[in-house]
């Protein structure tokens, strides 16, 4: 007999629809499974076996052979355990319900529980895409599942249940949005700039970051603060808008790393790789292409600490992400592009011992040693960031000064009042924020005065900028503008643009 349960498969960041076939025929006992499967589907057979027993059904003894339609893709991971149980038990006349709407998602435990998988949400969106108008989903990955409209989506516990809600003993309700508290992951408990002493020059930078989404580098001795400040910056980041949190999400739910009970994040990510990560880890791939830091962080931050400490491997290959905004992943079974739309937040000493230009204390390394250093970052990736910030030391009066300095909230409402600005500038298009404006686009999105073109085409002819630079500090530029409500760029929004671009002129000129 033959049988066939629609599931959901995934190919980058999208899902497509499966068709899990069964066919039971005489001949000597065996169970094959084709259409291009990894090692984890073809291990399903065995967990199928022993649940369909401890459920209390009796296995085929026949010739089975389990199709995965289309079947020039690769299937991986363990989310056909589910559709090919419940293909098993209709070909063999165990079962006999009407499943042509629905889909099946799930892995199942040797005595039918349904545990979770990765990549339910973009899956779910591809089963109402695909008119389906049921789809079956693990209960740990409800609350995901739970935010896309237009489709009923049942929480599965294990196999006893689904049969009996099959059978109408036991209905199992649809997921709904408020049956999860914790649906919408909200603002976290993130350090304040309240307790930033002093550095004023460094918050006015990362304001400037957050509003536009630019690229930053801080530059300073040991317990200056850089780290501080950046991981403080996640409190003054604008809120993302549907399409982000959705895009945003899908990634997280594809890496397996969407906390649990959480269906859409609201709050930007924040990842900071330890500096020995592979530039596989960065970047994304694998025999398996898995998406990497860099598409983890879409839609928020990477921060890099102790940027000279990477790998050059690794560094270098942000150079493609920086400036495509997605990084594709070639193997030769498939070509996987993932969204990688992410500020880069690095933090590094001036020299090894750290204390090079220190005003009290000396500088104990070479001057080859400090060329060695500053080397590791190559002119590149220095000339794809946007901003270059010194953070110097905290003067004594600054740590003990009394009060509080300007806390995060008041930071991100200016940042969401200008990144409101930018959405209403590029509405219609694909960009979101003014670090994304294409080179089409940025005449028309960056009108200047005469005077602040004026000044403008002096830094450029002084300071020796690339093409890139150029780009970039007009894109800084439009942001400072925002922040100050302003229509066009002026002569002190490009002064202070420049003044974030001098640093390579003073650490990386020997």
């Amino acid at each position: 007999m033959f049988a066939r349960i629609n599931s959901m498969g995934l190919l980058g960041v999208d899902g497509f629809l499966i068709g899990v076939e069964a066919d039971l025929s005489q001949g000597l006992p065996g169970f094959d499974v084709v259409g291009l499967p990894g090692a984890a589907v073809r291990e399903s057979r065995d967990r199928v076996r022993a649940a369909m027993k401890n459920g209390g059904f009796t296995y085929p003894v026949s010739r089975i052979t389990v199709n995965l339609a289309p079947a020039d893709v690769r299937k991986e991971g363990s989310v056909y355990d589910l559709p090919l149980l419940l293909a098993l038990l209709t070909a063999s006349g165990q079962l006999s319900v009407p499943l042509e709407d629905a889909a099946f998602i799930g892995e199942l435990s040797l005595t039918g529980e349904v545990r979770p998988v990765r990549g339910v949400l973009p899956m779910v969106v591809a089963a109402r895409e695909a008119k389906l108008r049921r789809v079956f989903v693990p209960a740990g990955n409800a609350a995901e599942g739970a935010v896309v409209d237009g489709i009923d989506v049942y929480p599965v516990i294990g196999l006893p249940a689904l049969l009996a809600h099959f059978f109408g003993e036991r209905p199992i309700p649809p997921a709904r949005p408020e049956d999860f508290p914790g649906l919408y992951a909200g603002a976290g408990e993130y350090a304040d700039f309240a307790d930033v002493k002093g550095q004023l020059a460094a918050r006015r930078a990362l304001e400037v970051a957050a509003a536009g989404g630019h690229n930053i580098l801080l530059i300073g001795p040991p317990g200056s603060g850089k780290s501080m400040l950046a991981r403080r910056l996640p409190s003054i980041l604008p809120d993302m808008t549907q399409a982000e949190a959705l895009e945003a999400t899908k990634i997280h739910s594809i890496a397996g790393t969407l906390p649990g009970g959480v269906g859409l994040l609201r709050e930007r990510p924040f990842r900071s790789p330890h500096h020995g990560v592979s530039a596989a880890g960065l970047v994304g791939g694998g025999a398996i292409p898995r998406p990497g830091e860099v598409s983890i962080a879409h839609q928020g931050v990477l921060f890099l600490d102790e940027l000279p400490e990477f790998n050059r491997a690794a560094m270098e290959a942000l150079r493609q992400p920086l400036e495509d905004r997605v990084m594709t992943i070639s193997r030769v079974n498939a070509s996987l592009t993932y969204p990688c739309s992410f500020m880069l937040v690095a933090a590094m000493n001036p020299c090894p011992c750290g204390y090079l230009g220190h005003p009290t204390r000396p500088c104990t390394c070479s001057p080859n040693a400090q060329k060695a250093y500053l080397a590791k970052i190559s002119g590149p990736l220095l000339d794809r960031v946007d901003l270059h910030i010194e953070v110097p030391p905290v003067e004594f009066d600054q740590l003990t000064a009394k009060g509080k300095a300007e806390p995060s909230a008041a930071i991100r409402e200016r940042v969401n009042a200008a990144r409101a600005r930018q959405l209403e500038r590029y509405r219609g298009t694909a960009v979101t924020c003014n670090a994304q404006v294409p080179p089409a686009m940025l005449h028309a999105a960056c009108p200047m005065t005469p005077a602040a073109e004026t000044l403008l085409r002096g830094a450029f002819d002084r300071l020796g900028l690339s093409a890139r630079a150029y780009d970039r500090l007009l894109k800084v530029a439009r942001t400072i503008a925002d922040l100050d409500g302003a229509d066009g760029i002026d002569t002190a929004h490009v002064a202070e643009a420049v003044q974030y671009r001098s640093l390579d002129r003073k650490y990386w000129q020997w």
